[in-house]
């Protein structure tokens, strides 16, 4: 089984009105309410191409449960936290149609996370075996320990557990040391990360090649238009490009390209296919308004493997 954890999950009201003008009454023209957080970008495109997965994580009130029913009408199973104290948050996305004004958001808070919750999440990946696979993806909410991806990750490593961390930074470098099996960093958050400037493929994979050094087993750099590298377990860089399309939506497309890599591996444990299926996905979720689906991502694979 394949495991998400996503600390402070969200409901994502994506709305375009026709002329947005702070301070005065917006009227919308579309609105659309889809289930948010890095973890569940992931957990959504696995089940899309057919890898079962369990969303873990937090949630709280009436916000909660509309989540938890968005994602199981989706089909992607569930074991959340139910949280006392507040409600899971509801981020606010405003696009103008005359496109004067680039989107606006407005992230929610979440709910308060309490020690006893933190326990609980923990006694959940007890559970977990050497035949799973865990993702830990997103930031974390300001009221849990920032050394949580660190604790887990330990955890997880004792017991020779697989798992992906998709984050940057201090968040990213303190995990290092476990060996997560895949890192999936951009190129500016690598630049962030390593605070460096990378202007070429060379530079992309030298930095790539410091973080496996550190610790990590495979790294997978996405650059946008310009597809994605690869630095694997055994040394080799491999090379894919990103087909061409519309970008509708990069919201959740990096988050679909660790889902579709994981997807191909699981299936085939060949490192190219993994990184055509990861690119494949990530675009397929850039050119639509929603993540990913099977369909759109078997033909951009097509489209992947005449290039």
């Amino acid at each position: 089984m394949i495991y998400t954890i996503t600390f402070n999950p969200a409901l994502d009201y994506i709305t375009q009105v026709e002329n947005f003008k702070i301070g005065e009454i917006n009227r919308t023209k579309t609105e659309t309410i889809l289930p948010g957080g890095k973890g569940l970008n992931v957990s959504i495109v696995l089940k899309n191409l057919e890898i079962e997965n369990t969303a873990l994580g937090f949630i709280a009130g009436f916000t909660g449960e509309e989540l938890k029913r968005k994602l199981e009408l989706k089909g992607v199973k569930t074991d959340f936290i139910k949280v006392k104290e507040g409600v899971t948050r509801i981020n606010v996305k405003i696009s103008s149609e005359d496109n004067k004004v680039e989107e606006t958001a407005l992230n929610g808070i979440g709910p308060k996370i309490t020690k006893n919750d933190i326990e609980e999440l923990f006694k959940k990946l007890d559970e977990v075996t050497i035949e799973d696979i865990v993702i830990l993806s997103g930031s974390i909410p300001k009221n849990i320990n920032k050394d949580i991806y660190k604790e887990i990750c330990k955890k997880l490593s004792k017991k020779g557990i697989t798992f992906v961390v998709d984050s940057t930074q201090e968040l990213l470098m303190s995990i290092l040391q476990y060996n997560p099996f895949l890192i999936k960093p951009n190129k500016e958050e690598l630049e962030e990360t390593l605070n460096c400037k990378i202007s070429t493929n060379d530079e992309i994979i030298n930095a790539a090649k410091e973080l496996k050094k550190r610790g990590a087993q495979n790294v997978l750099v996405s650059l946008g238009k310009d597809g994605a590298i690869l630095l694997t377990k055994d040394d080799k860089v491999l090379v894919s490009k990103a087909p061409k399309g519309k970008i509708v939506n990069t919201i959740g497309s990096g988050d679909s390209m660790v889902a579709g890599f994981l997807a191909g591996y699981c299936k085939t444990k060949d490192y190219e296919y993994a990184l055509k299926v990861g690119v494949a996905a990530g675009s397929a979720s850039a050119f639509s308004t929603e993540l990913a689906s099977k369909n759109e991502v078997e033909l951009i694979l097509k489209q992947l493997y005449k290039v």
